[in-house]
């Protein structure tokens, strides 16, 4: 993350030839895996945080013991792969689930912190670390894709997920904004701030479980403090 999420302006979109609009958001992305493609990807999580982004299909089907050919059947080319891998990280991130009755102030406070929980658990992780370093250091080089699909499947991915929440809490009169995409940018820096760049510059000391849902729990209320309606 969520994947991956970089730590980059969320409104910046590249062309998204790598992760097409349907599929980008990642949020079905573990649903349409046979538990022996979530292994393959684990496999690819694992060997980028021992070797970064340089390995090859061959070194996948090594650690995966399945073959080449099998690979290409279900992912294509690395690039494919390489999507595959994001967005099954990207999917780890839980999407909230619009409650069955009406939106309330505390269920949309629920929703908000516990978002932010998943997210911030999976970009603090190893996997996405090692992920999110591998694409900053192709960034610009013209050498990989990675940097495209981390930034599709990543924070405009996270911003795709949240709008539904948010156009919700406006519809039910909590929330008051004019542009969704305005307000996701303030939720992402409320609950994202600098945590992953931090582990991104190699800080050992991560947040743990505790604080993260600290973390989060503040960054809900601030932002209905914000953008809080009644």
């Amino acid at each position: 993350m969520p994947f991956m999420n970089m730590s980059l302006h969320p409104d910046t979109a590249p062309k998204q030839t790598a992760a097409p609009a349907e599929t980008a958001s990642g949020a079905s992305a573990g649903e349409g895996l046979s538990e022996r493609q979530q292994e393959v990807l684990d496999a690819v999580l694992k060997l980028m945080v021992a070797e970064g982004d340089g390995f090859s299909v061959a070194a996948v089907a090594r650690a995966a013991s399945c073959s080449k050919e099998t690979l290409y059947k279900w992912f294509g080319d690395r690039d494919g792969l390489l999507t595959a891998t994001v967005r099954w990280q990207a999917s780890k991130v839980r999407t909230p689930k619009l409650p069955e009755h009406q939106l309330t102030r505390d269920s949309l406070r629920g929703a908000l912190t516990g978002f932010a929980t998943s997210w911030l658990t999976v970009i603090t992780s190893d996997l996405s670390i090692a992920l999110n370093r591998a694409a900053v250091s192709h960034a610009g080089s013209g050498k990989s894709r990675l940097g495209e699909i981390v930034l599709t499947n990543g924070p405009f991915a996270m911003k795709q997920r949240l709008e539904p929440l948010f156009l919700a809490g406006r519809a039910a009169g909590l929330l008051s904004f004019d542009d969704a995409g305005e307000a996701f940018r303030a939720f992402f820096g409320l609950a994202v701030a600098d945590t992953q760049i931090r582990a991104l510059l190699g800080e050992d000391n991560r947040p743990g479980a505790g604080e993260i849902e600290t973390i989060s729990a503040r960054a809900a209320q601030q932002f209905l403090g914000l953008y809080g309606q009644g």
